[in-house]
């Protein structure tokens, strides 16, 4: 079992695509994990990319998007352990649980923008 394993889920009232959008960007990865390298061994679209993760932890990782109801249901998974000769830091579980939720919530922010509650999501542009 890895030393640090991390489920999040958050629902985002936007299509799947616009969500497959931002993670289509590595420079939004870098800004959601700074400390971590990440390459992609499964781009799979719509549905979401799965990387290998290097630096302060090694492992994989993976946002699943799944469609739900008028919406994406996000699904983020982080499995790793310290790099070679490492130790992971005390806290470090609980610390990439919330750094995984504060990503959620800043993305349902920005791409729920001006949508009143209740509404459906905008048509793709």
């Amino acid at each position: 079992m890895p030393s640090v394993d991390v489920l999040d889920e958050i629902f985002l009232a936007v299509p799947p695509a616009t969500v497959a959008a931002v993670f289509a960007d590595s420079v939004v990865w870098r800004r959601f994990w700074p400390d971590l390298r990440l390459e992609v061994y499964a781009d799979r679209g719509v549905e979401g990319l799965r990387w290998t993760v290097d630096g302060a932890l090694v492992g994989t990782q993976e946002v699943w998007l799944e469609p739900m109801l008028d919406g994406t249901l996000l699904h983020y998974f982080l499995r790793a352990d310290p790099p070679p000769g490492g130790s992971v830091r005390p806290g470090e579980a609980q610390r990439r649980q919330l750094a995984a939720k504060r990503v959620g919530f800043a993305l349902k922010s920005r791409l729920e923008a001006g949508r009143p509650p209740g509404h459906p999501p905008p048509p793709l542009a």
